[in-house]
C-alpha cells in the first residue's frame, strides 16, 4: 500500500512540475491537447519488410508502392537495414530506394545496420555506396 501510495505522489508530482515547466517557458499545458494512446502506425509494405515477405514486397512495388515514403520516421530500406533483410534491400535500391534520405532522428541507413549489427546489410551497402 505504501509503495502505491508514494508511486502515485511521485507521478503526480511530476506531471505538476512538468506543467509547470511548460507554463513558465510559454507552452501553455493542456491536457486535451496530448494524447496518450495515439498508437503507431508502420505501413503494411514496412511490416512486410521487417518479416522478410519478400514476395509481398514485391508485389506491393509493383502495386505501385512508394520505395522512398517513410512510416514512423523512417524509409523502408531503413527498415531492411534494421531487419538485416539484405535481399529486400536489393530488391529496394533497385526499384530506386534513396539510400541518402535520414530517418527523422538524423540516423543514416549505415548508422540504424549498425546499431542493429546487420553484417549482410552492411556488406551490401559496402557494394553499392
Amino acid at each position: 500500500m505504501k509503495k502505491t501510495v508514494l508511486t502515485l505522489t511521485v507521478a503526480s508530482l511530476l506531471l505538476v512540475t512538468s506543467a509547470c515547466y511548460a507554463e513558465r517557458n510559454g507552452n501553455r499545458y493542456d491536457p486535451d491537447r496530448i494524447n496518450w494512446a495515439t498508437p503507431i502506425e508502420i505501413s503494411s509494405f514496412c511490416k512486410a519488410i521487417m518479416q522478410g515477405d519478400i514476395e509481398t514486397v514485391k508485389s506491393l512495388i509493383v502495386l505501385g508502392e512508394d520505395v522512398n515514403r517513410k512510416s514512423v520516421g523512417k524509409t523502408p530500406a531503413i527498415f531492411a537495414a534494421r531487419y538485416n533483410q539484405a535481399e529486400i534491400l536489393k530488391v529496394l535500391i533497385d526499384n530506386g530506394a534513396d539510400l541518402t534520405i535520414r530517418c527523422d532522428r538524423g540516423f543514416t541507413i549505415k548508422k540504424h545496420a549498425e546499431l542493429s549489427n546487420a553484417k549482410e546489410v552492411l556488406t551490401l551497402l559496402e557494394e553499392v555506396m
